[in-house]
């Protein structure tokens, strides 16, 4: 008999929750447990192990963040759908703290290829189309935008740029302007080797 009305889906929203307040990393089954007031070994029948819970949770987060960059990017090209997208991870990170690391955790292949992560990727694809960005060069601004973007919002969670002047908007305006201009004027493959 299913206690407490324990689902997969609930548990994994519990442990999304959990995350964001107290870290990614301090999420376990046993956790999620002490939250619901139940034994652990109720929640086996929902979730294998604090890893298959982590993965779920990762694959939330997402889901959730796909979600927001469909409804960021309807309607913008350019420079406007690239600061959306941008805006879209930062604003996630800022919101869901925990979330936002589960959606870095490593997954198996078969995971993230049900995952919301091939979403992701061709949405930022679907942005670098009207940069007119031919393969490899594509790949290599996938995975350059995902760098930045990235890097930017964990320094600033971190509290990397909290001491210094400018404001860390105005500086994340400027990084923005930078990568479309980048992304204009992408440098010709150089000589290999």
């Amino acid at each position: 008999m299913a206690r407490a009305g324990l689902t997969a889906e609930r548990l994994t929203r519990a442990g999304a929750e959990l995350a964001d307040e107290v870290g990614f990393e301090q999420v376990t089954v046993s956790a999620v447990a002490r939250r619901f007031d139940v034994k652990v070994a109720s929640l086996y029948s929902h979730v294998k192990s604090s890893q298959d819970l982590k993965t779920r949770i990762a694959l939330l987060a997402l889901e959730e963040l796909a979600d927001r960059a469909v409804d960021a990017l309807a309607g913008r090209a350019g420079k406007d759908a690239l600061r959306a997208l941008a805006d879209v991870y930062r604003d996630y990170a800022r919101e869901h703290p925990g979330r936002y690391t589960a959606a870095q955790f490593r997954l198996t292949p078969q995971a993230a290829a049900a995952g919301a992560g091939v979403r992701h990727a061709s949405l930022t694809r679907a942005i670098l189309r009207g940069y007119d960005l031919a393969e490899p060069d594509q790949t290599h601004a996938v995975r350059l935008l995902g760098s930045v973007f990235h890097g930017y919002v964990t320094l600033e969670m971190g509290g990397g740029f909290s001491h210094s002047a400018p404001d860390t908007q105005e500086t994340w305006t400027r990084i923005i302007d930078a990568l479309d201009a980048l992304l204009r004027n992408w440098p010709d493959a150089g000589p290999t080797g």
